[in-house]
Order: C-alpha cells, then structure tokens, then sequence
C-alpha cells in the first residue's frame, strides 16, 4: 500500500488556492500587458509558463496586487458594517 505524503492528505484551505488562481491570474496578465506595450504590432498574445511569471517578478508584484486589493476590499467592506466581524 503506497504511504500519502503530508500534502496529499491534508485538507486545503478556501482562502490560499482561491488566492493562488487569482495571483497566477494577474501575473499572466502582467505579462501579457508588458508584451504587448514593448512588441508593438509583433504582440502574438503568447503565454508565459509559472517558471517564467516567477523568474520575471510578475508573480511577486501580482502577489503584492491581489493581496492588496483583498485587503482594501475587507477594509470598505468592514467599514460600511462595523458592527459585523
């Protein structure tokens, strides 16, 4: 019987992987933005992989956008319902 290693078996959590899609998300349109402002009318729209988006940066800055974003968002939310936590 094959042993499950300790991420297979452990439940994943709703905030991190609903996160995650959202930061691979924003990366890819970082990139996809800065392709097609430097290329000019040679942008063909191409993909970049998870390694290339985390060796350029662009995963990190859309780390620091989406999280941010989030954080704004509880912030107002909170504001307009202050009684509720």
């Amino acid at each position: 019987m094959k042993k499950l290693s300790k991420s297979q078996t452990r439940n994943h959590g709703k905030f991190w992987p609903t996160v995650r899609a959202l930061i691979w998300e924003k990366a890819q349109q970082l990139y996809q933005e800065e392709q097609a402002r430097t290329m000019g009318t040679d942008y063909k729209g191409i993909t970049a992989t998870h390694k290339e988006l985390r060796e350029s940066g662009y995963f990190y800055i859309a780390k620091l956008i989406v999280l941010r974003n989030l954080y704004l968002e509880k912030k107002n939310e909170l504001s307009q319902n202050p009684q509720q936590k």
